[in-house]
């Protein structure tokens, strides 16, 4: 991890330069339902002993693959990974239109039936990062066959406020806040102030809960954020569409092997909701001593513990 000063050149910030591929690999783009989905992957040059894995950044301004990039860049050394960006977001379609869970949910559904339709249809491994945890736990849900395990890394719906969510179908969404954020005299011009250099680092500090921030993501998250289109799915993000009411019924309702990680840094700490699932046969929890990204902070102790996890789940699929 580096921790130099993050510098932008005079191209990146005039939004000129073509934005970098976030990891290493090759990278895959299909047509599909929710528009154009990109995901990058790459695996070992023999066989790979282990499924398929695949890793889903969170949702933020700034969401990318490169969210991802320390256990993509680790695990591609033993077994074949993809990390995938979602609608909106890195090099996936940015187009001005509604932003959903159901879109977000069925793109990590198509992504699964691409990478089973190379792999066979054995299940496979799933990570995801933040409120990205929701849509892969409700993917799974939908498609239980198609998942070995899930690993939910700071997943969002287990804080004391999420206690008073209801258990039945609907989002936080508030019209009239992405009415405001999208009205067009400053819609763009306020997704410049949110995502500049200073705002960036700022939000970064709180994920991390330091200034220790990974300055390789803080320059990319700057060069996704300067893309064409890269307000709209943030906008239905900070509005709440893309938080579910239902979550903890969902969450309760996995019956695969299931891998919680948090840390204790940051404005992400608070999940004292998550004895609702403590306990559980079918869940593990692991707690890190650090901010909100614990795979950039402690990657080593953290793919120790996601090994250990991996290594007790059965090569079955799930009933």
């Amino acid at each position: 991890m580096s921790l130099a000063a993050p510098t932008f050149s005079p191209a990146a910030l005039s939004g000129s330069i073509e934005l970098p591929a976030p990891v290493s690999g090759q990278r895959h783009e299909v047509g599909s339902p929710v528009g154009r989905l990109t995901w990058y992957s790459a695996g070992p040059e023999t066989d790979a002993v282990f499924p398929p894995l695949l890793l889903v950044h969170s949702i933020n301004a700034a969401g990318s693959a490169y969210e991802v990039k320390p256990l993509y860049e680790h695990y591609r050394q033993s077994r074949t990974v993809y990390a995938l960006e979602l609608p909106g977001f890195g090099h996936s379609e940015r187009r001005k239109r509604e932003y959903t869970v159901r879109m977000m949910t069925d793109a990590i559904l198509i992504a699964v039936n691409e990478i089973q339709n190379v792999h066979g249809r054995g299940p496979i491994d799933a990570l995801a990062v933040s409120l990205s945890s929701e849509f892969l736990a409700r993917a799974v849900t939908e498609m239980p066959l198609a998942f070995r395990s899930a690993a939910l890394v700071s997943p969002t719906g287990f804080s004391s406020k999420d206690a008073s969510a209801k258990w039945q179908d609907g989002t936080r969404g508030m019209p009239w806040l992405h009415g405001f954020f999208e009205f067009p005299l400053w819609s763009a011009a306020f997704f410049r102030l949110l995502t500049s250099p200073v705002s960036i680092r700022y939000f970064l500090r709180k994920t991390w809960g330091s200034d220790d921030f990974d300055r390789g993501l803080a320059q990319y998250d700057y060069l996704t954020t300067h893309q064409p289109g890269a307000q709209h799915a943030p906008y239905y993000f900070v509005s709440g569409y893309l938080f579910s009411e239902d979550i903890i019924r969902i969450y309760h309702s996995l019956t695969l092997p299931v891998w919680m990680s948090h840390g204790v840094r940051g404005n992400f700490v608070d999940y004292s909701k998550k004895t609702l699932v403590q306990g559980r046969a079918n869940w593990t929890i692991q707690v890190f001593p650090t901010g909100a990204m614990p795979h950039f902070e402690a990657r080593d102790a953290f793919v120790r513990a996601f090994d250990a996890f991996l290594a007790g789940v059965s090569p079955a699929s799930p009933e």
